[in-house]
């Protein structure tokens, strides 16, 4: 058995012309590797391709070529086992508003073949905090709610999968930490979980791994502490009582921030913060205080999609 929960091999799909647009590829021989167990995050900007390796991951769009193995079963060979080892959580909120939540989740599981009972409807509302709203109307649900239970409907067939596109937008601050509450114990319970989002800083928190793709080809993929290591800058911020003309090591840039913070930022490959603390001191600069800054998820983000 693959230790890989997703594998992609040569995957491309491209758009046929219409009357009002040319072809468009929008993925490019992407080959990917998703580890059993894993947070994974997939990013890039609006138009990279994103959604539609989703798509075809969940069955909705057609591939042009390449393969796709899902829980070790080929797409093509096996498209039940395929579908069924993967749930989604999609972006829109695409809900029936004359359902209930418990309506809902019942009716997803029929179409997935889950017999009555073995069907979790209940323990599903549980998770996702609905349990006293269980028989109203998807209609009265708040926005944050109905989020809620998109992710209840991607989980009635016990997916080993879990994708979630955008689950956090526009949503409050309780909710994002209720989700990630959620998403962590299924995690922590075996589950595989994919994650979209524009929200860089939850990636770096949330991910063991990333991949970011760009105009339809896969830019970048590592482990999130090894794609932060790769960016070479650093910022050195220092808090003086008054700061005239310095002279710093060759390739230090100085900037003065709204706060009157002074930001120093440098190459670590090529100068140490201590050279340019040196020439603080032989400028006779006082220092009152000190910090460092290291890149973060954003920066690597733009320096690799720019």
């Amino acid at each position: 058995m693959s230790q890989n929960a997703i594998e992609l091999r040569g995957l491309q799909k491209t758009y046929a012309a219409t009357k009002k647009s040319d072809a468009k590829t929008a993925l490019s021989g992407i080959d990917l590797d998703i580890p059993r167990g894993s947070i994974f995050g997939l990013l890039g900007p609006n138009g990279a391709g994103k959604s539609t390796l989703i798509n075809i991951l969940a069955g909705l769009v057609k591939k042009s070529s390449g393969t796709v193995k899902i829980w070790g079963f080929d797409q093509d060979e096996n498209p039940r086992q395929s579908r069924a080892a993967i749930g989604v959580m999609p972006q829109e909120l695409n809900l029936d508003p004359f359902f209930t939540p418990g309506a809902s989740l019942d009716m997803q599981a029929g179409l997935y073949g889950v017999p009555k009972n073995q069907r979790k409807t209940a323990e599903i509302l549980r998770l996702i905090g609905l349990e006293d709203k269980a028989n109203s109307y998807a209609r009265s649900l708040s926005g944050g709610m109905r989020r809620r239970l998109l992710l209840g409907k991607a989980l009635v067939h016990s997916p080993q999968i879990l994708v979630l596109d955008e689950p956090t937008a526009g949503v409050d601050i309780g909710l994002r930490q209720m989700l990630w509450d959620n998403v962590r114990q299924l995690n922590a319970d075996g589950m595989t979980v994919i994650l979209t989002t524009h929200y860089l800083e939850e990636a770096q928190e949330m991910c063991d791994q990333i991949a970011i793709i760009h105009e339809g080809s896969l830019r970048a993929l590592d482990t999130t502490a090894n794609l932060l290591s790769k960016l070479d800058t650093k910022t050195l911020v220092v808090q003086a009582d008054a700061a005239g003309v310095i002279a710093l090591p060759k390739g230090v840039t100085k900037t003065t921030r709204p706060d009157g913070g002074i930001a120093f930022t440098y190459s670590r490959s090529r100068t140490s913060p201590g050279e340019i603390l040196d020439a603080l001191r032989l400028s006779d600069v006082k220092i009152l205080d000190i910090q460092t800054e290291q890149p973060d998820l954003q920066d690597v983000f733009l320096e690799i999609t720019k």
